[in-house]
């Protein structure tokens, strides 16, 4: 599948999910904050990929799990650089320049964008057909 084949099936899974219209799921979209995920819709999204591109997604290789129950990731309400470097390892589909700059807890979901999602189908399918 090319980019854009795997963009245009994310961009429906993401409308049927969350209820938006196709021109919203734009490739720099946030979930959260732009298109109104919340963290259940997380779980119906992860789910919705898994039948749109036929593999199985384990818990916590998409989207971080309890991540901030532990102290050496979280200090005083910010990742830090330990918690940083293994959120790097967990999620290789995730750019984090950004978020390096200032790593508060409260904007770990505003690193999930569509191209996020565009970017970990496509190094699953890469994966599977290697």
């Amino acid at each position: 599948m090319t980019r854009d084949e795997i963009f245009e099936k994310v961009q429906e899974v993401l409308v049927d999910a969350l209820g938006v219209d196709d021109d919203e799921v734009t490739p720099e979209a946030k979930l959260n904050s732009d298109l109104g995920a919340e963290s259940i819709d997380f779980l119906d999204i992860t789910f919705k990929l898994e039948q749109a591109f036929g593999f199985k997604i384990p818990q916590g290789e998409l989207f971080p799990d309890n991540a901030a129950q532990n102290p050496d990731y979280v200090q005083d309400g910010r990742i830090t650089p330990k918690g940083i470097e293994e959120m790097k390892a967990r999620l290789p589909h995730v750019d984090f320049s950004e978020f390096e700059q200032d790593p508060e807890l409260g904007k770990v979901a505003d690193i999930f964008t569509v191209d996020v999602l565009v970017n970990y189908v496509e190094r699953k399918l890469a994966t599977a057909n290697a």
